[in-house]
């Protein structure tokens, strides 16, 4: 099969100056003094994309992902090597790129169809599906230098995925916008990648890539350090994260980063209604709070359903460690478990027949989500703790099965 995208020994090299006027100093300097500092943002990247595919990119900030998402689209060259592209291309890269401040949301939708190629016949086909699908009613005959980002990101988003692209670039458009905003993108990325659609997807919330593409690539220092099966490189990725020194982070849970809704205690008087939230944990209760190791514990949370056109709704609970050290957090959807997805107030109970974890306080976390997990509609932080504490039986963090053989 011929790739849709090829990525030959790419370099983008550029120039740093400590001071502007240095970028002066050499254009006039007559002995061609160097005032400058080269920094390889990519360094002899190579690599074959294939049509259909759903490739996530994965590195911290400054590894190079967005650079490369820009040279694909032709908005930056390289400084050596080439890169080639077969088919129509949409991109969300940056919030409003492409948007004329001073011209209405219908104004901007036509321009950026022409952008991308498409005549203004063609447009006026697609433009109600786009305007419907942005679903920002009567802001879209204002300029867009009054929208919010949130607005920003429906309209960028609604013309991508409606003008039938072959590839569509996706980098960290979902991080804005409510859960509402999430699902839709969501399912139209799903439908667009059952048509053929190749999607390159750049997201800092890693279970997102494990969960939506199929390849990932973890991008290093500008080199591509793993290619391959995303859950495979989501691990090696993730434990790189938490095993380098040099990079201390919060572990916070991947839920979270993909989600801008707010945490909310057990004491907050947040008021819910059904614009804020489609889904929403009411209420979480262990069994018991003082627990010996091989207890059984029951977590059982109860949650409301606001949306009759909820689906896919999953329920995930996870321990962690007062230190939010990842302890485990199993799902209903990976355990095949069909949860109410009505409107209405349901309970659900999560029972450990006998807890292994020795001594020490742990954390539980609630979430509850839906496409397959991709899109955070409730999380709870630290919604519980559970205290176990025993007589001196063993050390460490967890009880294992075992057994001793005496050999001699």
């Amino acid at each position: 099969m011929e790739s849709i995208i090829e990525v030959n020994n790419v370099v983008k090299t550029y120039k740093l100056y400590d001071k502007p006027i240095d970028r002066l100093k050499e254009s006039l300097s007559f002995s061609n003094k160097k005032y400058h500092l080269t920094f390889n943002a990519l360094d002899g990247l190579n690599l074959k994309i294939y049509p259909g595919e759903a490739v996530g990119f994965l590195g911290r900030n400054g590894s190079g992902k967005s650079t490369l998402l820009k040279l694909i689209t032709g908005i930056l060259t390289p400084t050596h090597g080439d890169i080639i592209a077969r088919g129509r291309i949409s991109a969300i890269l940056e919030l409003g790129a492409g948007f004329n401040p001073e011209y209405t949301g219908r104004e901007n939708i036509y321009l950026n169809g022409l952008m991308l190629g498409i005549e203004r016949e063609e447009m006026n086909q697609k433009i109600d599906s786009i305007i419907e699908f942005a679903d920002i009613g009567s802001f879209i005959e204002q300029p867009v230098k009054l929208y919010s980002s949130g607005m920003f990101a429906r309209l960028a988003f609604a013309v991508s995925i409606n003008v039938d692209p072959d590839i569509l670039i996706v980098d960290e458009a979902l991080a804005v916008g409510d859960s509402r905003f999430q699902t839709k993108c969501i399912e139209k990325m799903k439908e667009l990648k059952q048509k053929g659609v190749t999607i390159l997807f750049v997201s800092h919330a890693t279970e997102q890539v494990k969960r939506f593409c199929n390849k990932a690539v973890w991008i290093k220092e500008g080199k591509i350090e793993a290619v391959g099966e995303s859950s495979e490189i989501v691990d090696l990725y993730e434990s790189y994260m938490k095993n380098d020194s040099a990079n201390i982070i919060p572990t916070v849970p991947p839920a979270e980063i993909m989600s801008d809704i707010s945490n909310v205690s057990e004491s907050s008087t947040i008021v819910k209604t059904s614009s804020e939230y489609i889904a929403y944990i009411s209420h979480v209760k262990v069994n018991k709070e003082d627990v010996k190791t091989f207890d059984e514990i029951i977590v059982e949370i109860q949650y409301e359903v606001y949306d009759s056109n909820v689906n896919d709704l999953l329920l995930g609970v996870a321990l962690y460690t007062p230190q939010r050290e990842y302890i485990f957090g199993p799902n209903t959807f990976l355990e095949k478990i069909e949860i109410p997805q009505t409107v209405g107030t349901h309970t659900v109970r999560y029972i450990i027949s006998k807890i292994p974890l020795l001594g020490g306080t742990y954390c539980v976390d609630v979430g509850l989500f839906n496409n397959e997990g991709l899109v955070c509609l409730h999380y709870k932080e630290n919604a519980q703790t559970i205290s176990i504490t025993n007589k001196y039986i063993s050390e460490g963090l967890v009880y294992m099965n075992h057994r001793w053989e005496v050999v001699q």
